[in-house]
């Protein structure tokens, strides 16, 4: 049974910076795709960045370019979303994704597998 349980997920200042995890088991984790998504409140989920099974290529959301970084380390079956300069925009609840092989273009339009249970950001004004 795959599992993606999320962590690291809280309340930071405008301008902080967070970095989120998503721990993966039941699965040959280098063999996919994997992907952060949010949701903020009365909003649809929406795609935030996705990352190949080796870590040499990655999208991002182009709200968050430049700000977010998304990695992953293969021998820790962990993927992983590095947030700078947060802004209260950026609130919302953020959700590991795993993708259906081993490329990134379907999740890039959310066409997953598996999600995440989410974790909470919040960003104070």
């Amino acid at each position: 049974q795959v599992q993606l349980v999320e962590s690291g997920g809280g309340l930071v200042q405008a301008g902080g910076s967070l970095r989120l995890s998503c721990a993966a088991s039941g699965l040959t984790f280098s063999s996919y795709a994997m992907g952060w998504f949010r949701q903020a409140p009365g909003k649809e989920r929406e795609f935030v960045a996705t990352i190949n099974w080796n870590g040499d290529r990655t999208y991002y959301a182009t709200s968050v370019k430049g700000r977010f970084t998304i990695s992953r380390d293969n021998a820790k079956n962990t993927v992983y979303l590095k947030m700078n300069s947060l802004n209260p925009e950026d609130t919302a609840v953020y959700y590991c994704a795993r993708g259906r092989g081993p490329e990134p273009d379907l999740v890039r339009i959310g066409l997953v597998v598996s999600w995440g249970q989410g974790t909470q950001v919040t960003v104070s004004s």
